[in-house]
């Protein structure tokens, strides 16, 4: 019996891989993502094989939005479905707002919301031709607030659009079998900066608390939830 597919995107490291190990261990075959982490793709795509699942890795520089396009074509072609879409890849910078530089703007955005929108813009015609489909996007905890973050301004206004954008998808494909949710991470143990005083839960949260949220609206239970922010935070940013 074939397997069902997923794409998780920047999935060679961190949150990514252990997303997709998650979903190998719920039974789909995985096509693991990177840019330019190739190794580190291909021993995920081993520990992926190890549990049983078919794994490929994808390389795509998905600043350029037709590569995002390629991607998830190519991802769908080689695993001969594609049912789940998970969107992490995304840049990060902690600069003041007075030294940010335009590039650096261009990329947080170009890699957190426009690589977001380009993928699911192509993966939603394989999902309405199959019957449906499952799509999570990784957030920022906090980025529903709408509060100033002057040294992370590019990645708050980016996942706050990530969030905006998941709702569109949700209230246009429900009634295609359609579901897109946001999983928003807060403070996690492979995070840059690392604030645990600013934390009420007192500590940071671990990688398997994240992919918890994110096997959840993959489960049966979550047929009937869309366009829902699911924070893994500790109470931060609240």
């Amino acid at each position: 019996m074939s397997r069902p597919g997923a794409l998780v995107t920047g999935s060679a490291r961190g949150i990514g891989r252990g997303i997709a190990v998650g979903l190998a261990r719920e039974g789909y075959d995985i096509a693991v993502h990177y840019r330019t982490s190739r190794a580190a793709a291909e021993a995920t795509c081993a520990e992926l094989e190890a549990l049983g699942s078919r794994a490929i890795a994808l390389e795509a520089d998905l600043t350029d939005l037709d590569a995002g396009t390629g991607l998830v074509d190519e991802a769908r072609e080689r695993l001969g479905s594609l049912s789940v879409l998970v969107n992490n890849v995304g840049n990060y910078v902690y600069t003041p707002l007075a030294e940010l530089t335009l590039e650096e703007w261009r990329d947080v955005l170009a890699t957190n919301l426009d690589a977001t929108f380009a993928t699911c813009q192509a993966v939603l015609p394989i999902m309405r031709a199959a019957g449906g489909g499952r799509i999570v996007n990784i957030g920022y905890a906090g980025s529903q607030a709408l509060v100033g973050r002057p040294d992370i301004a590019p990645y708050a206004i980016a996942k706050t659009g990530v969030v905006l954008l998941t709702k569109a998808i949700a209230r246009a494909e429900a009634g295609n079998g359609i579901t897109a949710n946001v999983v928003a991470p807060g403070v996690i143990e492979t995070s840059r900066t690392k604030p645990t005083s600013e934390i009420p839960a007192g500590r940071v949260g671990r990688i398997e608390e994240v992919v918890g949220a994110v096997l959840y609206f993959f489960s049966p239970d979550a047929e009937y939830v869309t366009g829902q922010v699911l924070e893994v935070a500790g109470g931060w940013n609240m």
